[in-house]
């Protein structure tokens, strides 16, 4: 047995003596040896009724994370609650060319199959819980107040902390899944009153409502794993947590979570937490920063372009990382089919990938403006971007997007969602 300095229950001991077979022992064990390297003094419980997990694609290089599934569905270790998983990395609907599909399916995601069916046997929630925005109506994921999750993916997480105030830490997929396996996690950082509390207050002093995925990434970039408290955005939102508001929130915090490291923010007058508590989220030495339009356009001219030909025309656009919200679809509907008419085209002038979650594509099927969408030449799809994007040969390609994570991680160039516009329906920049 090793030394540890935790304080555990009864059951947790347990656990960690083998009382429930010799793999969840070793997963208990693994937990508290996590926990212990961030000061974690105990274990608490799961009371979320679904977890969320980042691991879903089948890369072939990923054989030690299917050896150890094996091992968990072998012995019984599955999770205790049901659960939804990022985006599939592989789409026929998505544009590729012949190169590319032979490296999408013989040399990347190889394991696909496979993998996809070890979280069914481990306890995906269904075959249509494959996205990142799991918190939406539609899939059903969406935890409560004071929740304590085992969830991964760094824009769920920041949302379900910041937007649904639940309390979660941004861990890797295996931590989180081993979570869910034995129904504990490490209490520290994000869990506990005093890991809420601001150490950053950000003043939004913009003439105008700023771009949600250019404002986060601001953030992001400055505080790093930091919390900030924000004043001055409810100007822009209002006080009420509406779903144009989650929408927004959904976007900025995402772009906070991969421009930076960040787990949770409070918006003043609007998160549930700085709704109830105020400024007294605020530690006394919280450090200032001021957002103002000079602000945001110096973030946004200092983005590096890594494409080969800077002028390059774009062959790609991919809108949805992370995927968007069944409004988002309908609104985009409405922005292109305008402006193809004010420039006088029929169809999208780049090849454009919209992305959702797989039911929020089956409620946006089941209105008129899908097929409207559809007669534009845009593709709908379930695809997670950033896994399309992530080998040499995609790459290469002159991708553009209005994502902040999506540029962060990939070669993809950012830009906003006026200047998308501008691009696929009148050309240039």
């Amino acid at each position: 047995m090793f030394e540890h300095h935790m304080r555990l229950t009864e059951e947790q001991q347990a656990i960690l003596d083998g009382g429930k077979g010799e793999t969840l022992s070793k997963v208990m064990e693994t937990l508290i040896r996590y926990g212990e390297l961030f000061g974690a003094e105990k274990m608490v419980p799961v009371t979320s009724e679904y977890n969320h997990l980042v691991t879903s694609f089948g890369l072939k290089a990923m054989g030690a994370v299917y050896e150890l599934m094996d091992t968990l569905i072998g012995a019984g270790a599955l999770s205790g609650q049901k659960f939804s998983v990022d985006p599939k990395p592989l789409d026929p609907n998505v544009p590729a060319n012949f190169i590319q599909n032979i490296v999408f399916n013989h040399f990347m995601y190889t394991e696909q199959e496979r993998y996809e069916a070890q979280l069914r046997n481990l306890g995906l929630l269904s075959d249509s819980a494959f996205t990142c925005t799991c918190y939406m109506d539609a899939v059903g994921n969406i935890p409560k107040k004071g929740d304590v999750l085992s969830w991964s993916e760094s824009s769920a997480v920041v949302y379900a902390n910041s937007v649904l105030g639940a309390r979660c830490n941004r861990n890797s997929g295996i931590i989180d899944l081993m979570g869910s396996i034995v129904g504990y996690v490490p209490y520290f950082g994000l869990l506990t009153d005093e890991g809420r509390k601001a150490d950053w207050i950000v003043e939004i002093k913009t003439t105008k409502k700023p771009e949600a995925q250019l404002l986060g990434s601001a953030i992001g970039m400055k505080v790093m794993e930091d919390v900030p408290y924000i004043r001055g955005l409810d100007t822009w939102l209002g006080n009420e947590m509406n779903d144009e508001a989650c929408t927004y929130l959904k976007d900025f915090g995402a772009a906070t979570a991969s421009n930076g490291a960040v787990g949770l923010y409070h918006v003043a007058n609007l998160t549930p937490e700085a709704a109830e508590q105020g400024e007294s989220l605020i530690k006394p030495d919280a450090r200032v920063y001021v957002i103002d339009d000079a602000e945001l356009q110096r973030v946004y001219d200092n983005y590096p372009i890594i494409w080969k030909d800077k002028s390059a025309k774009p062959k790609l656009c991919f809108m949805g990382c992370p995927h968007m919200s069944l409004q988002q679809l309908k609104d985009w509907t409405d922005k292109i089919e305008k402006g193809l008419e004010e420039n006088g085209h029929e169809k999208v002038l780049v090849p454009t990938v919209f992305t959702a979650a797989p039911a929020v594509l089956k409620q946006f099927e089941g209105t008129p403006y899908c097929q409207r969408l559809k007669n534009t030449g845009v593709i709908l799809s379930y695809i997670c971007p950033l896994m399309y994007m992530n080998n040499p040969l995609s790459g290469k390609m002159p991708v553009i997007t209005s994502s902040n994570k999506l540029r962060t991680y990939t070669s993809a160039r950012y830009y906003t969602d006026d200047e998308i516009l501008v691009q696929l329906t009148k050309g240039g920049r």
